[in-house]
């Protein structure tokens, strides 16, 4: 192994636990403890004519702030450079990148075509190894899509260092709030997981909540009181087309989520006063009835390998979670301790469930083990809600709102450690935040 990635996996090791047999490679899993960042370096690209010089700075500082956003890195500042990197192909002077303590460097060029078409291409070199971490890669976009391009460096740079994929090519669908506390507009929105290129799919004339990706990322399920009623819509985030997908007449349906293939989802249908699970087909429309107690089942979400499905019931007299096959059958509790529970959400990973719990007055996202065990808190406040994942399975994003009148709902993210807690920057009031896997 190289290096680099050992020093890395060594001050994350002292301070993690275990290691664990599971399906697949070993990995190092952190649960607790401050991690020492790694510094490295990002100058700026080298633009190989006049239209890229303005790109090839921006693009390195977007590198950089996605590495630095993470907690797990620490950037050292271009003032602090000795050498300034004037050619791609220039041999790297190791020895003034020591001196300044870089145990990592990125090393860009970018060239922009009469066309639009922007091509960037990066390598990276563990310093005090002095060799190149795997072999530089070319990616290629538009002028528009620069963004993009920085995201999918970042990713490879952060999969490179730290053994995981990344997470920085994603985005979030999540409900933009405007107004007054007691009678905000909301309204469907997508932006990139660090909140840039914000785009409205819906707009303000009627309350919408809960919105999910598909597996592709392609498609969002949200529920809407445009009826006056919960219904459920499907939208295609390309062209923002939609239609309702469950209307019963004197039902209520909401919380939906869609099964890993893409060809189901899972949902809470109201209907007689009781509220069930239901799995509908979304090629025939049909749906069956998951669960049938005198208690109310809500949001589901669906293991990674989709033979499982965990949800909030309140059958023990208080909201609690659950797991049952992914057909319907027997449920097994898997939440004990004091407090309650809900809007439980898999981990990509299949290895942990996030969660939200309300104790003492204080509202809290956690995670715990597929079977209860090992909850961890991660966060307190008056209101932490809506845990959703980001692709990699590292971090979590939620739902904090503010107390009293002028109080506001914001978006946060957090590591699964608890540390490295972040707002997320959006322009304005934000909730119900869901995670897209990584783009294609």
């Amino acid at each position: 192994m190289i290096r680099l990635f050992m020093c890395l996996c060594l001050a994350v090791a002292v301070l993690a636990s275990p290691l664990r047999a599971q399906e697949g490679p070993l990995r190092i899993e952190i649960t607790e403890g401050v991690i020492e960042p790694l510094p490295y370096a990002v100058p700026s690209f080298v633009p190989g004519n006049a239209a890229a010089s303005e790109l090839s700075a921006n693009i390195a500082r977007v590198i950089a702030s996605d590495l630095n956003g993470t907690g797990l890195f620490r950037q050292i500042p271009d003032a602090a450079h000795i050498s300034r990197i004037t050619s791609f192909a220039s041999p790297v002077q190791f020895s003034d990148w020591k001196a300044i303590n870089a145990q990592a460097l990125i090393v860009g060029a970018v060239d922009v075509d009469a066309t639009g078409r922007v091509t960037v291409r990066f390598r990276l070199f563990d310093v005090f190894a002095g060799q190149e971490l795997g072999q530089g890669l070319q990616l290629v976009g538009t002028t528009d899509g620069w963004r993009r391009i920085a995201h999918k460096v970042a990713d490879q740079v952060y999969s490179r260092l730290t053994g995981e994929s990344g997470y920085f090519d994603s985005r979030v669908v999540f409900v933009s709030e405007t107004g007054p506390k007691g009678s905000r507009q909301k309204r469907l929105a997508i932006m990139d997981y660090d909140g840039a290129n914000v785009t409205y799919l819906t707009d303000a004339d009627a309350l919408v909540l809960a919105p999910r990706f598909s597996p592709l990322g392609n498609k969002v399920l949200y529920t809407s009181y445009e009826t006056g009623e919960p219904r459920i819509y499907e939208l295609e985030v390309g062209s923002a087309r939609r239609r309702p997908l469950e209307s019963q007449a004197g039902t209520m349906s909401f919380a939906p989520r869609f099964a890993p293939d893409g060809r189901s989802l899972v949902y809470s249908l109201s209907q007689s006063g009781n509220t069930d699970l239901f799995r509908m087909d979304l090629g025939t429309g049909r749906s069956d009835r998951l669960t049938s107690a005198p208690s109310i089942e809500t949001a589901p979400s669906f293991s990674p390998d989709g033979g499982q499905i965990v949800f909030e019931s309140d059958r023990s007299g208080t909201p609690q979670i659950y797991v049952m096959p992914a057909a319907g059958g027997e449920a097994r509790r898997i939440s004990f301790g004091q407090g309650r529970y809900g809007t439980p959400v898999w981990s990509p990973r299949g290895d942990l469930i996030a969660f939200t719990k309300q104790s003492k007055g204080r509202f809290h996202i956690g995670v715990m083990r597929t079977d209860g065990s090992e909850e961890r808190l991660l966060t307190a406040s008056f209101l932490d809600e809506g845990p959703t994942w980001a692709p990699n399975g590292r971090v979590i994003m939620f739902t904090r709102e503010t107390q009293g009148e002028q109080g506001s709902s914001n978006l946060y993210s957090v590591d699964i450690t608890g540390r490295n807690l972040r707002q997320v920057a959006t322009s304005t009031g934000a909730s119900d935040p869901a995670w897209s896997p990584l783009q294609e």
